[in-house]
């Protein structure tokens, strides 16, 4: 039997190139794939990655494509030296993106790279340059992957993500409107939450300590008005002793004619 019937075919995990070739596109990149990973979050069988080799033929290793982010609807979540078709249910990536950097060119991601999307089964393919501004999205119809006409404002119909340019950047919103964001934004965004939750127990703790205060200077109100009460009953009988009419006592102490016989009867 020859020698090659034995022989294990490798599936090549790097292609010994960079993920990104600047921090613009490597922040898009992980902002995209996280805010999807995100978004499917409670969905066990959606799996996202990034940069990972994609071979859709086996046997034939020459095949393949690592989009920037790719997304698979089907196939469980979990960490993956490659994707390798055959052994995923034969599902290929449902939708792709590539983020543009200086070393790419034209018709390497609008023809090579497409036309390969296109034969392998991607449904979706978006394509963001950010030196340029410029967004493209191209969506299958039958075994064609036809552009897209207009990308802002554009929602995946796979993945419900709405696409902006704004002020010539790429801004992915998810179903209900939240914003994709970047590492540095979540950890700042939870830095501010924190700060909030803080300041609202502050106030909590300042408005029930105000309570407190408020009730002790109403006992001790109360309390004065009592000793103030019982220091008039006190002295009403001395002054009636003294020889003062009602009439008199009741002007010494700013009380009525009747407050003082009232009290002067007990």
């Amino acid at each position: 039997m020859p020698l090659s019937t034995f022989s294990k075919i490798i599936y090549p995990e790097s292609d010994g190139q960079p993920l990104a070739d600047n921090t613009i596109q490597f922040r898009l990149i992980v902002t995209i794939q996280g805010g999807i990973d995100a978004l499917f979050l409670e969905n066990p069988n959606v799996f996202v990655a990034g940069d990972l080799f994609w071979y859709p033929v086996e046997g034939e290793p020459w095949i393949r494509q690592a989009p920037d982010v790719m997304v698979v609807i089907g196939r469980p979540k979990g960490d993956r030296r490659s994707y390798k078709q055959w052994e995923e249910d034969n599902i290929p990536p449902q939708v792709v993106f590539e983020i543009a950097s200086h070393s790419n060119t034209k018709t390497e991601l609008e023809e090579t790279k497409r036309y390969f999307y296109e034969r392998y089964g991607v449904e979706e393919y978006y394509l963001f340059n950010p030196q340029s501004g410029i967004l493209k999205g191209w969506q299958r119809d039958n075994e064609v992957l036809q552009p897209i006409p207009r990308m802002s404002g554009w929602i995946s119909p796979r993945l419900g993500i709405r696409f902006e340019l704004e002020q010539g950047n790429l801004q992915l919103y998810h179903p209900d409107g939240e914003r994709f964001a970047s590492f540095v934004e979540i950890i700042e965004q939870r830095r501010l939450e924190k700060r909030a939750r803080e300041q609202a127990e502050r106030e909590k703790i300042q408005e029930q300590q105000a309570r407190e205060q408020a009730e002790r200077e109403k006992i001790q109100e109360q309390q004065a008005r009592e000793q103030a009460e019982l220091a008039q009953r006190n002295a009403i009988p001395k002054l009636l002793a003294m020889g003062l009419t009602l009439e008199q006592i009741a002007e010494a102490l700013s009380l009525s004619v009747e407050t003082v016989r009232a009290i002067a009867e007990r």
